[in-house]
């Protein structure tokens, strides 16, 4: 308990605390997401807690060892040793933080529905150990008035009020794992709170740690515009990929038409086509707003659309496959493959959400024999996405040409593909990552 708060609630005893740098800042999820946003409030001077319920987690964080390629060691180790920061499964500790950061995962149910699971079970947990003049922020992707309708009612369960006995904001997470330009320091930050207090408590403690910060009206802002970002990408993505489609059976290379699109300065932004959507936001948050409009009784079609269009693409894969194999006098029955790249992204090890899972299943339920390489991920362990337990091939001369294909769904930038496309006996690129070879060519499908 804060014994030495003055009035209950009081706004000014937790700015000072955020302008000293003593404010005591807890995150709870400690991904790709909470990790990043921890050291970035413990560089900024203030003494943090990292709460995850996965006991690896804290146990690595608190022996000096990083479990994220995009946290390097340096920072992991700077972070234990250092007095102000403590990782834990104790939950009964939110008690003594001054501001929590709940940065959870928001999935879909099997139905494509919000499933709010992670954030329900975490903020029913910090209700128990809520005490007076604590901030809450929640940094989960989710539809509009997640933070009013589903943290309020919760948190006010104990008898205490948002806004008077305790605060309660929404900043949405604009975390890219392996992104050489941005990082958490330097993206900005957007911030709405459930009211005008908790709204200006936000921005001032985010401000102490990034370099801007961006207050909106109120929360349903500040998650609204977190589903627009995503829905953008997700549906200018879904542009491209049917163009993809539509060029291939015309004998056009998307790739070289985007490339001319982009010389005009002005009206237009490049989007990319791919194997299919990847990552913990683009495949998922979209749905949550088509499922908040059911409620009033509107379907976004537009959206619902591109989903559709961006979930056919390992199908479009696997057929391109098929098509590359048969004019070679095979079949992917019984064919020896290596995919190279499962991580959704390049140069980075997340792996949620990759569509290489579900072309990989694809293929072996047409029953190839698939081997995969990944510098970024050494094993695979079972998980929602895949059944397997397999280990990362080398990528050597005689991998590639004991292979039938070589599939490339990420463009890792370590990989040599020079080296890819001379010892493969057909290569089928994704992602155009071969587009700078040279000698070979003739053994390339794009797809």
């Amino acid at each position: 308990m804060h014994d030495d708060f003055g009035a209950p609630g009081n706004p000014g005893d937790l700015e000072k605390r955020i302008d000293e740098r003593s404010a005591r800042v807890g995150v709870i999820g400690l991904g790709y997401v909470g990790l990043p946003l921890l050291c970035a409030f413990h560089r900024a001077g203030f003494p943090v807690t990292g709460f995850d319920v996965d006991p690896g987690k804290v146990d690595s964080l608190n022996r000096g060892e990083s479990y994220l390629k995009t946290v390097g060691p340096d920072v992991i180790a700077e972070l234990s040793e250092s007095e102000r920061f403590e990782a834990t499964g104790e939950f009964a500790r939110l008690s003594r933080m001054d501001a929590v950061i709940i940065c959870v995962p928001t999935p879909l149910t099997k139905a494509r529905e919000p499933d709010l699971s992670h954030v329900v079970d975490t903020t029913r947990e910090a209700g128990r150990h809520l005490t007076r003049g604590q901030l809450f922020v929640l940094e989960s992707t989710t539809y509009p008035g997640t933070t009013g309708d589903v943290l309020k009612p919760i948190l006010e369960e104990g008898g205490l009020a948002v806004g008077r006995d305790f605060f309660l904001a929404y900043s949405p997470e604009r975390e890219d794992p392996g992104n050489k330009t941005f990082d958490t320091r330097t993206i900005p930050k957007l911030v709405g709170g459930s009211d005008e207090v908790s709204g200006r408590l936000a921005a001032r403690l985010y401000a102490a740690a990034v370099e801007s910060v961006v207050e909106v009206s109120d929360a349903n802002v500040a998650e609204a515009a977190k589903i627009l970002e995503n829905i953008y990408r997700a549906v200018n993505i879904a542009l491209v990929n049917e163009l993809k489609v539509l060029f291939d059976r015309m004998g056009i290379d998307i790739w070289e038409v985007i490339d001319a699109a982009r010389t005009k300065p002005f009206g237009f932004q490049a989007f990319y086509p791919g194997p299919g959507l990847g990552g913990h936001c683009i495949p998922i948050d979209p749905f949550y707003l088509t499922w908040k409009a059911r409620q009033y009784d509107l379907s976004t079609r537009f959206i619902e659309l591109a989903g559709e269009i961006n979930s056919a693409m390992p199908e479009f894969v696997v057929h391109k496959v098929a098509g590359a194999l048969n004019r070679a006098r095979k079949t992917i029955n019984g064919s020896r493959g290596l995919v190279v790249g499962l991580a959704y992204k390049p140069n980075t090890e997340d792996v949620r959400e990759s569509p290489a899972f579900r072309i990989i299943r694809l293929l072996e339920e047409h029953g190839a024999d698939l081997r995969y390489h990944d510098p970024h991920v050494p094993t695979l362990k079972p998980s929602r996405s895949y059944d397997g337990d397999i280990e990362s091939v080398d990528l050597t001369e005689a991998e590639l040409s004991s292979s039938d294909f070589t599939l490339i769904v990420t463009d890792h930038e370590v990989i040599d593909w020079d080296l890819v496309v001379a010892h493969s006996h057909l290569v089928i690129d994704t992602r155009n990552a071969t587009r700078n070879v040279v000698v070979g060519r003739e053994k390339i499908v794009k797809a």
